[in-house]
């Protein structure tokens, strides 16, 4: 979990900022640091190795009118001594000849000895005896010829300096370019943590401003700042929570007149539907003595007619519920009796395959006509033997209706309380309009309840659960 924490982490926007912010200054600083390293380093050792190279060169030129060749040890012996002045050690090689005993050819690195056996210039080469830095020079002897020319005499002039002073204060210089680039990591980690936050404080703002836009509140809006991308993304939020508020606001002013209308019309129905039943009444009672092909058109009258004016109540009650204008009528009630009234009510018994389990003494606060409307739904379309059974704790009423017919189908289970939901095309004793669990589940969720739809090996059921205490809803 703490690894998956750390992942979250480095994956957000801050600390990716910050490690590429100190990342690019650590590159930088410890650039820096060594090209300053390296530029040092050559300055420190050019001032010891240019003049010796220039000094060995003059004191080289002024010896050169006395020397005969070719020489013999004598003569290297004394060309050796007129150099001693050096600040290291010098010798004097002809051939065989080694003019000098301070240090014998052989300590010369042989790459500069070809060099100076090849070219007409001063050489050196810096080597490393036993961890003790050396600076080595040499450098050929030279005479112009017949010619004009100049030719290598065979004569080949070497010293050798310690840089030890050098060394050690070149170390310094990179152990304090190194703690200088240390230095820089936490000042850029500083800065790097107030350039995120200056870079992130709109992010942020933005992102809260979308999780409003989120929960609805659609009149969310950012002041623009600048005109970076961060200010251009701001007015892109801007126009398009802009736009989304006129388009909801147009889809809901939409619905409102769609709910208006069939609220409208279900209430001007209710009076002619009134009219039209009283007439199917008399005709349904008069039907023994009409004609059997007119008896037959008067009952599917009669049925029919029952069937619109249940839609339009149903309407008319769902209008209620998105008008906010249903109301809670509430008070104390032996929730047994109420269930067992509705049962009562609708004729239903355990001739019926009604099945209840309904012990007395469970007391709520509740509306009866709305719980009857409830537990109507539920068992009107339950397929016999239909099981109702009560229970409580000391906050909630739980009142579970299962039936035993097919259940319900399993794509229409996560709908079944969506409005014009049908779930009982198979079974016989539906006649619903498609409106009658949501009507439930509405009534239900008045109460500060709620209801669930479920399968069980046998059948469906449904779990009605309802607060013993129940407040009335706010007013909208």
């Amino acid at each position: 979990m703490k690894g998956h924490r750390l992942r979250q982490w480095l994956a957000g926007l801050r600390p990716r900022l910050v490690l590429a912010f100190a990342a690019m200054t650590l590159v930088g600083a410890a650039a820096a640091a060594g090209a300053s390293y390296v530029s040092a380093r050559t300055t420190i050792l050019s001032g010891v190795q240019d003049p010796a190279m220039t000094q060995l060169r003059d004191q080289v030129t002024v010896y050169l009118p006395q020397l005969r060749l070719p020489p013999d040890q004598a003569q290297l012996d004394r060309f050796a001594n007129n150099l001693k002045n050096l600040k290291g050690s010098t010798i004097v090689v002809y051939r065989d000849l080694t003019g000098g005993g301070s240090f014998t050819p052989q300590a010369v690195p042989p790459e500069l000895r070809r060099a100076v056996a090849a070219g007409e210039t001063v050489q050196f080469q810096r080597v490393s005896r036993t961890q003790i830095p050396m600076l080595f020079i040499g450098m050929p002897v030279l005479e112009r010829s017949a010619t004009g020319a100049t030719e290598h005499t065979g004569v080949e002039v070497y010293a050798w300096i310690w840089l030890t002073t050098q060394e050690d204060s070149i170390n310094q210089l990179a152990v304090r370019a190194w703690q200088t680039t240390a230095l820089a990591l936490p000042i850029a980690v500083a800065l790097a943590l107030l350039a995120a936050r200056q870079v992130l404080r709109p992010v942020r703002a933005l992102n809260t401003a979308a999780r409003k836009l989120g929960h609805g509140q659609l009149d969310i809006r950012l002041l623009a700042k600048g005109s970076d991308e961060l200010a251009e993304l701001v007015t892109t939020f801007n126009s398009t929570a802009a736009e989304l508020e006129r388009t909801v606001g147009s889809l809901r002013a939409m619905e409102a007149d769609a709910r208006r209308f069939v609220a409208d019309v279900s209430h001007e129905l209710r009076t002619p539907l009134a009219a039209m039943n009283a007439v199917t009444d008399v005709l349904d009672e008069d039907a023994e003595q009409l004609p059997p092909d007119t008896a037959v058109a008067a009952r599917l009258v009669s049925a029919e007619t029952r069937r619109l004016t249940r839609l339009v109540q149903d309407l008319v009650e769902i209008s209620r519920f998105d008008s906010g204008r249903a109301e809670l009528r509430l008070d104390e009630w032996d929730v047994a009796t109420a269930v067992a009234g509705s049962i009562g009510a609708r004729g239903w018994s355990a001739e019926d395959g009604i099945v209840a389990d309904l012990p007395a003494g469970i007391v709520a606060t509740l509306d009866p006509r709305r719980l009857d409307i409830v537990v109507g739904n539920a068992l009107r379309h339950g397929e016999p033997p239909v099981e109702v059974r009560l229970r409580s704790d000391g906050t909630t009423v739980t009142l579970e209706v299962t039936d035993h017919g097919p259940g319900i189908p399993a794509e229409v289970l996560p709908h079944v309380f969506d409005r014009f939901t049908k779930a009982d095309s198979s079974r016989a004793r539906s006649e619903g309009s498609g409106l009658g669990l949501s009507i439930a589940r509405e009534n239900a969720r008045l109460h500060g309840g709620d209801i669930e739809a479920g399968n069980t090996p046998d059948g469906a059921r449904f779990v009605l659960r309802l607060p013993r205490h129940t407040r009335p809803p706010e007013p909208r």
